[in-house]
């Protein structure tokens, strides 16, 4: 290993505005070890990824050191920065957010050119270790596909792979394996197994046990920028994330309450009604055959592989999408012909395409205020009645300090509860939620948990697109899984 990457930090800071972020780091990370990032949202864990990927610079307080060596030669940011890969759900959104759409062959070899777009061509030796690569990644089939066309999952692994073309020393995983069902999940567990057995390193950032790649020796906790212990060997402190949730058994009289609520949503008229409805998506065929009903007081959880639609179903139900010709969908109140926009202010909407959307210069305030007239960022200045709920909600998801920031400025984790609390200021009548709880820590997670049950209880309708069915809060009704361009009755705590 004495010709690999070896990291040190030493009384490292980052600020950001007036708030410390990082705070008097002292790391060492030598070739061939293998660590976990553990912390609430806000922690620290993606600044200190980034801080030694080279992405972020230490706040200069006269005693800060970040140096690089490979054996006992030290080597400078730039060669450091050819032998690691920062792999997040935030560079995914990156490709989406500057409609770099290339073909997944040449995605990859843009990771040998160590360029974000291919400006130079691929020479036979390239072409050779892009194909071992896709082979080994099973993407293979894929490489002629354009980035947009894939599916969540399939996107991740692309990532996955560019990176790893490098043949990097050092791995820098942010939250990866978010969003991903189990099949992704343990395709990617493969190729690291792999990547590990070529004495490649890592550091992955996690909120859950099954986020930490297999062979995964230390554990790293961190508590407001600073790093609260160093366990060499975490198996044991990863009990912790990998512990199940807490029971929480319905009592005897909610159950026959749900009971109930069931039957008088079934007697009222559909709020949504879907009939004979085909969506398409970049011209491919996603759902087939579309029949469904949402009435008020039902909660329907979606379930489905990566790839089978849930994301386009939430956005039809939003308005973002309309069925194929032939198909219908009809929403109580909201006659053909109504702007979309008005139908649209009484649904709230989370989604990780909604988190892309939001990398734009607006404060985390109007980012929520934004929620009350569903759009992406204000047109016009906030009322008062907007400001206040938006304070409101930012207090609640514990997000008042962070207002005046941007929401690139901000954790994965941080910005989807800003996402939360911008679909809360609309007062919403139905929330649509795809994957909601992804990138939270275990105390978010629960209150946001708590409050889904209480808007239930106060007849906000959900329905929540979900592959882990810890996320779902209890008195869901209805299930929904999609397979193979179908929707099927499903039972509403299954998941993927």
């Amino acid at each position: 290993m004495t010709d690999r990457l070896g990291m040190t930090l030493h009384a490292v800071s980052v600020r950001r505005g007036d708030k410390w972020v990082l705070r008097d780091l002292n790391l060492a990370f030598e070739p061939g070890e293998r660590w976990a990032l553990i912390g609430d949202n806000g922690a620290g864990k993606t600044q200190l990824l980034k801080l030694l990927a080279g992405d972020v610079w230490p706040t200069p307080t006269g005693r800060e050191r970040r140096t690089y060596r490979i054996g006992r030669r030290p080597v400078d940011l730039i060669e450091a920065k050819t032998r690691m890969v920062y792999l997040g759900a935030e560079l995914q959104d990156k490709y989406s957010r500057y409609g770099w759409d290339l073909v997944l062959h040449d995605l990859i070899a843009t990771g040998l050119h160590h360029s974000d777009l291919l400006l130079a061509p691929i020479s036979v030796l390239q072409h050779r270790k892009i194909h071992a690569m896709l082979r080994a990644c099973g993407l293979e089939r894929l490489a002629q596909r354009r980035f947009s066309t894939l599916s969540y999952g399939q996107k991740r692994l692309a990532l996955l792979a560019r990176g790893l073309v490098q043949a990097p020393d050092w791995l820098l995983l942010d939250e990866f394996y978010n969003g991903l069902d189990t099949q992704f999940r343990e395709r990617i567990d493969r190729v690291l197994e792999a990547a590990r057995g070529a004495g490649r390193s890592w550091i992955v950032a996690a909120h859950r046990a099954g986020d930490v790649p297999r062979g995964t020796r230390g554990l790293i906790e961190m508590s407001a920028g600073r790093v609260v212990s160093v366990h060499a060997r975490g198996l044991d402190a990863l009990a912790r994330l990998s512990a199940p949730p807490k029971s929480r058994p319905a009592p005897r009289r909610a159950l026959r309450r749900a009971a109930a609520r069931v039957r008088r949503a079934a007697a009222q008229p559909p709020l949504i009604r879907i009939d004979a409805a085909a969506l398409y998506v970049d011209y491919r065929p996603v759902i087939q055959g579309l029949n469904w009903e949402l009435r008020a007081g039902e909660h329907w959880a979606i379930s489905g592989a990566n790839g089978a639609g849930k994301t386009s179903f939430l956005k039809l139900l939003y308005g973002d999408l309309t069925p194929a010709l032939g198909g219908r969908i009809e929403r109580a109140g909201y006659p053909a012909g109504t702007p979309i926009a008005a139908w649209k202010r009484q649904v709230g909407y989370v989604s990780p395409e909604l988190q892309t959307d939001y990398a734009i210069e607006v404060s985390v305030a109007d980012l929520v205020a934004s929620g009350r007239h569903a759009s992406i960022g204000l047109n016009e200045t906030p009322s008062a009645q907007d400001r206040l709920h938006a304070r409101r909600w930012l207090k609640f998801f514990r997000l008042s300090s962070l207002a005046r920031r941007r929401p690139r400025e901000l954790s994965y984790g941080q910005l989807r509860r800003a996402l939360f609390a911008r679909a809360m200021a609309a007062q919403p009548r139905i929330l649509l939620l795809d994957e909601p709880l992804t990138g939270l820590d275990p105390r978010q997670r629960a209150a946001v948990r708590g409050l889904l049950e209480r808007l239930m209880r106060r007849r906000v309708t959900l329905v929540i697109a979900v592959h882990h069915a810890e996320d779902l809060p209890r008195g869901m009704t209805h299930g929904l899984r999609l397979c193979r361009r179908r929707a099927l009755p499903a039972d509403p705590y299954s998941a993927n």
